[in-house]
């Protein structure tokens, strides 16, 4: 009899030779991405749902930062609910998804490109319908995703994503570090059993980021949420200062995803304000600003925060597939969710 989560714990296992052989296939369609700096592209605009479209946010910030563009989110209903004629002249629309299928993603990859819209995906199915649609297509090697969770395949995404920025900015590529980074992670078994532990699904739950580590604290909640099927929340800790902290109680757990190089001032007063309503606060990555009993975990050593960023995914990952397991509940196949989910 298969145990709880086994799916699940196979396919994050795989997260190395997944990347492994993205970085391989990247290399050798490098002179295809170079091909994008000849093109004036004014602006980029992501399109995606569910875990790639935290994943995008992983992209939006690279984009951002490394390459000086405007870049937005995608509104899908614009094109699905109320048809709207883009003028997408000089702009680069990159769509994100690991089934390719989704007809609402497919409907505005269609409205971008009659706006004259340059067309990228990033997929993990080069046979998809997005693929075939894209003007240029990156698979990510992830191979099948069976249980429902993205987990190989959300990495592979943000691999992906730093490949294609740092090839478009001539910047260093360290991809085999960061393999070590996640192969670090298998020796971390009791600390990620402990600190999954310390998670108690019955009090509220808050899951807070900043810059890069952002779509990691917004993808860990979505884990949670998906797995455990209790409600979390994921956010910056800007926008947690704007409101949301007023609803902190003593009962109240805060994780703070703090991946290595983080700059110090990011989270700014943030630890101190949660800690004056809860003692609950925990801390992920090897930027953490724990102070006394909090407790910390983080994966191997990087040499920036967007490559720290990737590695300490596997970590959240670990300790979402701990949780459910713990509670008796299959992450493998949450109840009322689908491998492929496909919305209009």
């Amino acid at each position: 009899m298969a145990e709880l989560g086994e799916v699940m714990m196979r396919e994050i296992n795989e997260i190395p030779s997944v990347l492994a052989a993205l970085n391989k296939s990247f290399t050798k369609e490098h002179s295809a991405i170079k091909k994008l700096r000849n093109l004036d592209f004014h602006s980029v605009i992501i399109l995606a749902r569910g875990t790639s479209d935290n994943a995008a946010h992983f992209l939006k910030y690279l984009i951002e930062v490394n390459l000086g563009l405007p870049c937005g989110l995608a509104s899908p209903s614009a094109a699905t609910l109320y048809q709207t004629d883009f003028n997408y002249r000089n702009t680069l629309v990159i769509a994100l998804s690991q089934s390719g299928q989704s007809t609402d993603l497919l409907t505005f990859a269609n409205a971008a490109k009659a706006g004259g819209g340059f067309l990228l995906s990033i997929t993990n199915n080069p046979e998809s319908p997005l693929a075939k649609l894209s003007d240029q297509h990156i698979y990510i090697q992830a191979g099948a995703e069976v249980a429902v969770p993205a987990t190989k395949s959300y990495v592979a995404q943000l691999l992906a994503s730093y490949l294609l920025v740092n090839h478009l900015k001539n910047l260093p590529i360290r991809t085999e570090e960061i393999i070590e980074s996640v192969l670090s992670v298998n020796d971390k078994a009791g600390e990620i059993l402990n600190f999954a532990e310390q998670l108690d699904v019955a009090s509220p739950l808050y899951i807070l980021g900043r810059g890069y580590s952002y779509p990691n604290a917004k993808e860990f909640a979505l884990k949670l949420q998906e797995t455990c099927l209790i409600p979390v929340q994921g956010m910056s800790t800007s926008d947690f200062l704007h409101g949301p902290i007023a609803s902190l109680t003593s009962n109240s757990q805060v994780v703070f995803i703090s991946p290595e190089h983080t700059p110090d001032s990011a989270f700014g007063e943030a630890p101190e304000l949660v800690r004056s309503k809860t003692a609950k606060v925990s801390w992920l990555g090897k930027g953490a600003s724990n102070i006394g009993g909090e407790a910390v975990i983080s994966a191997g050593n990087s040499f920036s925060e967007v490559e720290a960023s990737i590695g300490d995914a596997i970590l959240f990952q670990k300790v979402t597939h701990k949780v459910a397991t713990k509670l008796g509940l299959n992450p493998d196949k949450p109840q009322g969710l689908n491998k492929v989910t496909i919305t209009r």
